[in-house]
């Protein structure tokens, strides 16, 4: 996929890499794309599958650097999100994990400062409970 494509497709994206395998080459029909208010990963060839999840539902990512990864440059970043569908996901091998974590929380704080939000007002967000206000 070329830059041009995936912004007529997904908007402005911040950041876009294919899953990398074997000696870090991205031979990989798994994409990650950063909007600057979405998360998309897009798998497949012939039934494409694509998940996404809005950057201030994302409340927390650990990057992974281990040593078959870390000799080509590659890492792997765990995001967990507030979201029913997807809750946690792997963006698994890529290059320049830490540029990524870098960016993607530089994504995340300026989505949340938009609508004003700030991480304990995440908490039971998802959690399926019905809120309850208070009886009069």
């Amino acid at each position: 996929m070329n830059i041009e494509k995936l912004k007529a497709n997904y908007g402005d994206v911040r950041w876009y890499d294919r899953k990398r395998t074997l000696f870090g080459l991205p031979l990989s029909f798994t994409v990650y794309i950063l909007t600057d208010k979405k998360f998309y990963v897009r798998t497949g060839l012939f039934n494409i599958k694509e998940i996404n999840t809005d950057l201030y539902k994302i409340t927390d990512y650990n990057l992974s650097l281990p040593l078959s990864q870390r000799i080509f440059g590659c890492g792997s970043i765990k995001v967990l999100a507030k979201d029913v569908d997807t809750p946690e996901y792997l963006i698994k091998s890529v290059k320049t994990p830490r540029v990524v974590v870098h960016t993607l929380d530089e994504t995340v704080e300026a989505e949340r400062s938009k609508y004003m939000i700030r991480g304990r007002d995440m908490f039971g967000a998802a959690d399926g409970s019905p809120h309850h206000h208070g009886e009069f």
